[in-house]
This record gives C-alpha cells, sequence and structure tokens, in this order.
C-alpha cells in the first residue's frame, strides 16, 4: 500500500460527500465523491508530504529538508515580492519594510552573518567545479567546524570556503589547488593557509594521491585517444616511480613524466607540451619527471 493510497483514505474518512454522504477521493487534483461523481474541490493544493505513518492521530506534516549549505539548516523562510495592481502603494511600502527587518533578523550576530556569507561562497565554488551535492554539504560542514573552532580568526572567509572545498574534493576524489583558485576570489596563498590550518587542527582524513591515479585523468583530458597498452605501460611506470626512493615530488607531475616516457615507444607521440596542457603543467615539469623517471627506473 503506498502512501499517497493511504493519504486519500485518511481524507476521505475526514469528510464526506456534502451531497450524499459518500466517500471522497482526492487521489488527483480534484476531489470527487466515488457514489455520485460530485466534484467538492478542484486544483487544491499539494497535501503531501506526510510522515509515513499508518494512523491518523499521529500523522504529521514535514516541511523543507535540512541542509549543511545554510547558516539556519534551511529552516527560515522568505517574504517574497508581489507584484500585483491590487496591492495599495501604502500596503507595498508595508510588505517591503517587513521584508527588509525580516532579512535582518535571520543573523541573530555577526558570526551568524559571517557563516553565512561563507556558506554561500562555498556553494558557488562547489557549483562552479561541478560537484556533487555530497560535496557541498561536506564542505559547508567543515567550513562550520572550523568556525566553531575560531580558525577563521585573521583569514579571509573567502580562503576559508575554497580551502574547505578544496579539502572536500580531496576527500573524493583527485582535484588540483589551480582548478579551485581559478574560481575562488582569493589568491592560491590564501587557500594553502587555510588548508594546512585545517590539516593540523581538524584532523582532516584526506588520503595521498599516487602517481597511479592521475594517469587515468591525464589520458581522459588529453585531445587525443591513448591506446590500452600505453595506459597499462603509464600506470607500470607510475607504480615503479611511487615505490622508488629516487623519484619523489608531485604525482602529477610524476604521472604525465611516466606517460610520456610510455607514449615515446607507441605511434601517438605525444608531445611534453600537449600533456602539460591538459594537466596546467609546464612543459620543463613534465620534461623533468620524464628525465628522473628514464634515469632512475628504465633499465
Amino acid at each position: 500500500m503506498s502512501s499517497q493510497t493511504v493519504q486519500t483514505e485518511l481524507f476521505a474518512v475526514a469528510q464526506g460527500c456534502p451531497e450524499c454522504g459518500g466517500t471522497l477521493d482526492s487521489s488527483g487534483r480534484e476531489t470527487h465523491c466515488k457514489n455520485c461523481g460530485l466534484v467538492t474541490e478542484q486544483d487544491q493544493l499539494d497535501h503531501g508530504p506526510e510522515w509515513r505513518t499508518y494512523n491518523r492521530e499521529e500523522q504529521k506534516r514535514t516541511g523543507a529538508p535540512r541542509t549543511a549549505t545554510r547558516h539556519d539548516r534551511g529552516l527560515s523562510t522568505n517574504i517574497g515580492s508581489v507584484e500585483s495592481s491590487d496591492i495599495s502603494p501604502r500596503r507595498r511600502r508595508r510588505l517591503a519594510r517587513q521584508r527588509r527587518l525580516h532579512g535582518r533578523s535571520k543573523y541573530s550576530s555577526k558570526r551568524d552573518r559571517n557563516l553565512a556569507h561563507g556558506l554561500g561562497e562555498v556553494r558557488r565554488i562547489a557549483s562552479a567545479l561541478s560537484e556533487s551535492r555530497s560535496v557541498k554539504e561536506q564542505a559547508s560542514t567543515l567550513f562550520r567546524e572550523a568556525q566553531d573552532a575560531d580558525l577563521l580568526i585573521g583569514r579571509s572567509i573567502e580562503g576559508g570556503a575554497a580551502a574547505a572545498v578544496y579539502a572536500s574534493c580531496r576527500c573524493n576524489g583527485l582535484v588540483t589547488m589551480d582548478t579551485v583558485a581559478d574560481v575562488a576570489r582569493c589568491s592560491d596563498s590564501h587557500i594553502w593557509n587555510c588548508h594546512r590550518t585545517f590539516l593540523m587542527e581538524l584532523e582532516l582524513p584526506i588520503p595521498v594521491s599516487l602517481p597511479v591515479d592521475w594517469v587515468a585523468r591525464i589520458c581522459s583530458d588529453l585531445p587525443l585517444d591513448v591506446a590500452p597498452e600505453v595506459r597499462q605501460q603509464a600506470l607500470k611506470l607510475a607504480e615503479q616511480a611511487t615505490e622508488s626512493t629516487e623519484v619523489n615530488g608531485r604525482p602529477d607531475g610524476v604521472a604525465a613524466g611516466a606517460l610520456y616516457l610510455a607514449s615515446r615507444e607507441s605511434d601517438i607521440r605525444l608531445t611534453q607540451a600537449t600533456i602539460g596542457e591538459a594537466m596546467d603543467l609546464n612543459p620543463s615539469t613534465v620534461r623533468q619527471w620524464f628525465q628522473q623517471i628514464e634515469e632512475h627506473i628504465v633499465d
């Protein structure tokens, strides 16, 4: 039995047909009598969603879901603007004044106002990066914890929001600081400062990215199709570079050097500039790690 059927039966028990006293059915957009067909209500409001319960005495209405991306958990309301000629100018001015005062009453302190501004910046950056809703909520929770721990004192709110998004993306996948800094409203030095503070004070479980993890991303960002054997050879070189003590550095650069070295033996002939452009790396960086891998790993 679905919840809509239960709701319809509960509504029918509460009211009867005013014409014949029969059972009313409100499963569609109108309420009609099952016996005589009398339509008692049209274009009615949606009565759902309800708590999933089969007891009419315990039936309760539910509101909007709570979310961590809002400073008030999404429980506040807004007074919308009404454009209608039926409202007098005096009434319209009164509504505008109430709307302004209602907007001010959302923030009980300067701390709440800063929290609202920071969470709005988190949503903007995460949307610009096309991140999922779970990443937005995780970044919002991290920003809220940082504010509760007084880690944002003396630091910019924009830097803290960008650092929270960067840390959440790192916990769920691969992302570079340059990618986050391109859509943030602060420099990457501010983001690094806040990110290091979050790592030390909040003990974030951020996994360490390895060169093997970056090989697949580089291959997908390249304008050319990479052969499977080239990709397998690049993964093999990246694994050997990870286990080696002589090759140690940024994982994306090591992966780019391994892919370039693997492509030299194929017909694709990827250039250092092509690989560097796909990952926003300087060709000299690709050349540096390629030379180290060729010197210490390749026999």
